[in-house]
């Protein structure tokens, strides 16, 4: 059994137009579809947010991605805006999928969509694929890897990525606390927590820095691929929030998502990685590394932690909210509104911590 990423069955009411497809890639991507060949598409079962297909024709495979259907966040699914941050990536970070087509014309699959690169690896999800072990060594190798990979980005030259026009790092971190408090509260449905107390501890601790790196906005376990090996990463997935930003904040979202042995049950029960595995770095080591890394100086950790699960606590009732409102019928996502009140409740330890 091979543990090279596999896409599956279209799930009920993701699928896409397969004639319109291959029409429209016949008329602005040839090299694509040629006259006599036809698209067979298959969907990547990961991801709460923009949806992935795998292309296959003839021999040759490729990636598209659209956004969510019954999406109400525009500006959270911005084809044109991942495409164009792939294509200033290309060949000065080593890590991003080569970008090859972006369709603007919502008619042909009712919503832009864009075409990539196919990277064939291993997606480590909320568990190790089932043919799969890691040492504690290699467990620490893996946590290093990601490390690192994400470091590399943070340190990459912004004017030779040709980005220096891309986002505004002055004030970005005042505007990501004000935009995620208004979209927690935007978002919020009656079975779960007010968080008001929450979002006024970090309005009132802002830190007075400004620091510009390119940021990812998303980088966790199950958006890079890793060889067979799990030695080595291959490549980063999901770019559709990069941007230029602080990158203490990118890394602290990161950690959010690290939920380590020694955490309360409730944080076991939701945790999205086998963070908790024997040789696994902790918080605090990987911390350690990030700051040898980068040589970022970071005085107020406490403040970017709770922002990181704070935000992901949004995240995932914004998605909740579509649930609710009947304009996903994807199942995973009922249980996302538990999610609110277990971060709610780590960020309530680490501010009586401070």
């Amino acid at each position: 059994m091979t543990s090279i990423d596999q896409a599956q069955a279209i799930r009920e009411g993701e699928a896409i137009d397969a004639a319109a497809l291959t029409h429209w890639c016949r008329e602005h991507a040839p090299t694509l579809v040629p006259e006599s060949g036809d698209i067979a598409i298959r969907q990547f079962p990961g991801g709460a947010s923009n949806l992935t297909y795998l292309l296959a024709v003839d021999e040759r495979e490729y990636v598209l991605r659209r956004p969510p259907f019954g999406s109400q966040v525009k500006s959270a699914h911005d084809m044109g805006r991942e495409y164009g941050v792939l294509s200033r990536l290309h060949g000065v970070y080593d890590y991003g999928p080569e970008p090859i087509v972006h369709c603007t014309d919502e008619a042909v699959l009712g919503a832009e969509f864009y075409v990539m690169q196919r990277l064939r690896g291993v997606i480590v999800r909320r568990d190790l694929p089932e043919n799969v072990t890691l040492s504690p060594d290699a467990a620490s190798r893996l946590c290093e890897q990601l490390l690192d990979v994400q470091a590399a980005l943070h340190n990459t030259d912004i004017s030779a990525a040709g980005m220096d026009d891309f986002g505004k790092p002055e004030g970005y971190i005042e505007r990501q606390v004000t935009g995620w408090n208004t979209r927690y509260r935007n978002a919020r449905t009656d079975d779960v927590p007010d968080c008001e107390a929450l979002m006024q501890w970090l309005e009132a601790r802002i830190p007075d820095v400004t620091r510009r790196a390119i940021i990812h906005n998303d980088y966790k376990l199950d958006n890079v691929v890793f060889d067979e090996s799990l030695e080595h990463i291959i490549g980063v997935l999901d770019w559709e929030m990069a941007t230029l930003g602080d990158p203490v904040m990118d890394f602290a979202c990161s950690m959010a998502y690290w939920v380590q042995a020694d955490d309360p049950e409730p944080m076991q029960q939701i945790r999205m990685g086998p963070t908790h595995l024997p040789g696994m770095l902790s918080r605090e080591e990987m911390l350690a590394r990030y700051r040898d890394k980068t040589g970022q100086s970071i005085d107020d950790w406490p403040f970017y932690q709770v922002f990181g699960l704070f935000r992901l606590a949004v995240i995932a009732q914004q998605i909740y909210k579509r649930f609710v409102e009947g304009k996903t019928a994807d199942k995973r996502f009922k249980r996302f509104g538990a999610l609110p009140g277990v971060l709610g409740d780590q960020c309530d330890r680490i501010i009586r911590q401070t």
